[in-house]
């Protein structure tokens, strides 16, 4: 029972004790009658409230969700296997003893250009280019 049904239910056995209502305790009685009323009115109105809060906040963690996946994607677009920060971190590679496409972060290679096979453990080597750029310095 809801408190707005429960001060119904108040103020129909209020009626039915048939008070004068002329008579001090009567009017006293009503009074209070009226204030858990007004009470009961109030608390409706701070649930109401409280739900379409609750129904925002549930669209705005939502909304955040999204956007700290779009921003804080761990996910790159090189492949699926990895969790490389983004395509400029990592390559995908086919590893020639086990078959395996695995995503290498391009931090493990180590200084002679090898790395384990995170799949097999076979060792993988590279050639490391120390510049990417077209200048004439570097090549």
């Amino acid at each position: 029972m809801t408190v707005s049904e429960r001060v119904a239910f108040l103020r129909g056995l209020l009626e039915g004790l048939e008070l004068d209502k002329n008579d001090k305790t009567a009017k006293v009685i009503n009074a209070i009658v009226d204030t858990l009323d007004d009470i009961a009115c109030e608390l409706q109105d701070i649930s109401d409230v409280t739900d379409e809060l609750g129904e925002y906040i549930e669209e705005v963690d939502e909304s955040l969700g999204d956007l700290e996946d779009y921003v804080y994607d761990d996910e790159c677009d090189c492949c699926d296997c990895c969790d490389c920060d983004d395509e400029d971190d990592c390559v995908e590679v086919t590893c020639p003893a086990c078959g395996e496409n695995v995503c290498i972060d391009f931090d493990a290679i180590d200084e002679n250009g090898q790395v384990e096979c995170p799949a097999c453990g076979e060792l993988l080597e590279f050639e490391i280019d120390e510049c990417d750029c077209d200048c004439e310095d570097c090549e």
